[in-house]
């Protein structure tokens, strides 16, 4: 299939509530929408890169900059069969995987397309629902905490996590468990904490965590491995796995027993493919995180999450979840159960609803390939 027209947007979506983390707090979100045209079809993809450097060094600016200059000069008029293709072009740009997994997406959606099947067929999954869980910001106080789980917990979802940092975490997690003593409860720290903290730590093996996710450093598996050894709960790396041979480095060093999978942290659905599978084989679990993507990320998430190895319930919440209005058709929901429907339709299996497209659009520019001779 030849790539005949790119188009990225830059869009920003208000969120319903504001999102905190122990990296600040989001009012709004910023991403890249990646539209690639080919013989009449087109295929969407979401670059997750964020406006600013806080969870990754990877911004909109910069996503763009690579898009722009580097990712789409390689394909654009070029004949694609296979997604691994593109990969194989933009191996000599070091890093950017969120600006090439956006791109790589909508390349998978696209081909899909014009094999007439699902992207999760595709991708190589198999359910028709997945298992869903919802993240919580970090609250003001804990009565507020408690009424925002259980308002959750209301909507159908059943594994719940929360983010946590240094005078936040234990007397919230208390009372999580005191009031919700069946919850599946997880925590996420976004690398608030360090081995000074382990005596803290260690006070959470006392609540029946599901898991711990990166709590030391971003870009950190040796000290990992260190804490590992000092608590029963399993620790999640999620910020510190970029690639297989990250995930390869983190379960042989025993830096964690479990691992989240983000298509836009590790360079796209090839790569996740290949730490799935690996996990696997290694009898390790994984989850599928989230991004805080519109309904097109949602979509490819969703269709990923379905392969056999995503255990553990994702963070793929329903699109009400954070935006008042999707630019997807339809938005996707919770069902009553805690899971999420998978798309059947052909590709991501959600139409792009273009006003609202158009109406978050912050910059628009559109790259076409030359007319063939």
């Amino acid at each position: 299939m030849r790539i005949e027209r790119v188009e990225i947007r830059h869009i920003r979506m208000e969120l319903v509530h504001p999102f905190t983390t122990s990296m600040g707090t989001e009012f709004d979100e910023e991403h890249i929408i990646v539209r690639v045209d080919g013989e009449g079809l087109s295929g969407w993809g979401e670059v997750v890169a964020e406006g600013n450097p806080y969870y990754s060094y990877e911004t909109v600016q910069t996503a763009w900059h690579i898009l722009s200059d580097f990712l789409i000069p390689e394909v654009l008029g070029t004949n694609l069969a296979e997604p691994q293709q593109a990969v194989d072009l933009w191996a000599k740009v070091r890093g950017h995987r969120m600006a090439k997994a956006g791109f790589e997406a909508a390349i998978w959606d696209l081909l899909a397309k014009r094999r007439q099947i699902s992207l999760q067929e595709m991708l190589g999954g198999s359910r028709k629902t997945i298992e869903v869980g919802v993240s919580i910001g970090i609250q003001p106080n804990v009565t507020d905490l408690l009424k925002t789980v259980e308002r959750y917990l209301d909507e159908g979802y059943r594994r719940v996590k929360i983010k946590i940092a240094p005078g936040n975490d234990l007397p919230f997690i208390k009372a999580l468990r005191d009031e919700f003593s069946e919850l599946i409860l997880q925590v996420d720290a976004n690398s608030a904490y360090t081995l000074d903290h382990i005596p803290l730590l260690r006070e959470m093996d006392t609540f029946g965590l599901l898991l711990i996710e990166q709590p030391l450093g971003y870009d950190d598996i040796y000290e990992h491995s260190l804490l590992q050894k000092q608590l029963a709960t399993p620790l999640c790396l999620d910020e510190s796995i970029h690639s297989l041979a990250d995930t390869k480095a983190a379960l042989g060093l025993e830096s964690c027993r479990i691992i989240n999978i983000k298509p836009g942290r590790v360079g796209g659905f090839t790569e996740a493919k290949l730490i799935h599978d690996y996990c696997r084989d290694q009898r390790v679990a994984v989850w599928h995180g989230g991004m805080l993507e519109s309904g097109i990320g949602r979509a490819g998430n969703v269709a990923l999450a379905s392969l056999e190895n995503f255990s553990l319930p994702g963070d793929i919440s329903a699109s009400r979840r954070y935006y008042v209005e999707d630019i997807v058709e339809p938005a996707f929901e919770v069902n009553p159960d805690g899971t999420m429907n998978v798309p059947q339709e052909h590709g991501i299996g959600v139409e792009v609803n273009q006003k609202r497209l158009d109406k978050v659009t912050v910059r628009k520019k559109v790259f076409k390939a030359p007319a063939r001779k």
